[in-house]
């Protein structure tokens, strides 16, 4: 979920997924046709448009307040914040670790919703003043919907259903008691299935009841949730796995180079038609610099193959795509998502020792796991 950039507050990246464009016209098309000719009849076509786009533009910024107050008390807790992505179902602050104890994670998890009720509580006084002291609904209307869209944005994000907010503060509570990250997780993942489920159910009802767009939503919230709840225990899984994992006890060891002045023609006919390997560890005079994967070949035009070269195309290792043997696989997963290739050269003084994919990381768990079952 990267999206496309649109610039940063206070040290944030903002980015905005595509499919925050589709919430953003049904958003402004239910208001604009629906919420607000419902509720204030007789204004015209255009006043209903304009408050429609009005309020859709300050409920996504209060969604990207409610994503930078988590960002900044995570920054104030030491942990590094990329920067937040808007998307479809709301936002998420891209952080490159997790809070290192429960005391944090229930911090950064709480500031969530309490600014979504600081939200609700400022509009909402706006809605109150200006009612009493006879704005035009134009006004009022406009400030009774946010009131009531971060309320609900701040008590939807406190059901216990990991990875809500609630359910963050559920497992920071249960990571307190149990001293044990793990199995808190666990627990909270089941809770967000269950949400899961109740949402999905409660959506075809919906659509039974015919309420066809509402139901929809709930289905679509529901399922959205559930593969959350399922992807957040296996991040967790996969963390924990490798608490303490070096890059050498991952990589493969002394893996097949090429040579940076290879065309890319020779690179496909004597290494990928040749080879399983989807990648190769690029090399002059002996040291690696850089890597080279199918991908980046296929998104040249074939009829430039003949002479354009491996180094013209390759990654640099200057791009993250390089790790030290000894280091702490945490930070090579971080490395491996950055780079874009899932992919790092393992190196020691100059010298290529391996090379770790996102293949030889999976290995390692399954075998970790098969491992595990056994001696249990």
């Amino acid at each position: 979920m990267q999206g496309f950039r649109v610039g940063s507050i206070f040290g944030f990246e903002i980015r905005i997924d595509l499919s925050w464009l589709l919430i953003v016209f049904l958003v402004l098309w239910t208001l604009s046709a629906g919420l607000f000719p419902a509720n204030y009849p007789g204004l015209s076509s255009a006043t209903y448009f304009g408050m429609g786009l009005v309020a859709t533009l300050l409920f996504f910024a209060s969604l990207l307040a409610h994503e930078l107050s988590h960002s900044f008390v995570a920054r104030s807790k030491g942990i590094p914040v990329e920067g937040i992505t808007l998307f479809i179902f709301g936002g998420v602050s891209r952080t490159r670790m997790e809070a290192e104890n429960p005391g944090d994670e229930f911090q950064i998890a709480i500031i969530g919703p309490l600014t979504s009720v600081l939200l609700a509580a400022f509009f909402g006084l706006i809605w109150f003043v200006g009612r009493n002291a006879g704005w035009s609904v134009v006004v009022t209307g406009v400030a009774s919907y946010l009131a009531s869209i971060n309320l609900i944005l701040a008590i939807f994000n406190m059901l216990p259903g990991f990875p809500l907010d609630g359910g963050r503060v559920f497992r920071s509570i249960l990571w307190k008691y149990t001293g044990n990250k793990k199995k808190a997780t666990q627990i909270a993942s089941s809770g967000g299935k269950w949400l899961a489920y109740l949402l999905i159910a409660l959506g075809f009802w919906e659509l039974f009841s015919s309420a066809l767009l509402g139901g929809l939503w709930l289905i679509l919230i529901g399922w959205f949730l559930y593969n959350a709840a399922e992807a957040s225990y296996e991040e967790i899984l996969v963390r924990t796995s490798l608490e303490g994992v070096k890059a050498r006890e991952i990589m493969t060891p002394y893996p097949e180079t090429v040579n940076a002045d290879l065309t890319l023609q020779d690179l496909v006919d004597k290494y990928f038609l040749s080879r399983r390997y989807q990648s190769f560890p690029v090399t002059q005079d002996s040291h690696p610099i850089g890597i080279i994967t199918l991908n980046q070949v296929k998104d040249v035009p074939r009829e430039e193959w003949v002479y354009r070269t491996v180094k013209d195309t390759m990654i640099p290792t200057d791009k993250r795509v390089i790790a030290r043997p000894e280091e702490e696989m945490s930070q090579v997963l971080e490395k491996m998502q950055e780079s874009g290739v899932r992919r790092v050269l393992v190196t020691q003084n100059s010298s290529l020792k391996g090379i770790i994919t996102a293949n030889d990381v999976a290995s390692w768990l399954q075998r970790q796991r098969d491992l595990g079952r056994q001696m249990g």
